[in-house]
């Protein structure tokens, strides 16, 4: 299964789908998709639709 990362365009914190973030109460391996549309940056508070895919 490929895993995506997405960096904040605003400030440039990385959400890596196979890590999850367990401080923000995300499980490893959750999707970005099944992430809730209302979730935001943790550290700036961006919106979902501020993330770009980073390429691996």
């Amino acid at each position: 299964m490929q895993y995506k990362k997405l960096r904040c365009t605003i400030c440039d914190w990385v959400y890596d789908e196979y890590l999850g973030s367990e401080k923000e109460g995300i499980a490893p391996k959750t999707k970005w998709e099944d992430i809730p549309e209302d979730w935001v940056c943790p550290d700036c508070g961006a919106n979902k639709d501020q993330f770009d895919m980073v390429e691996i």
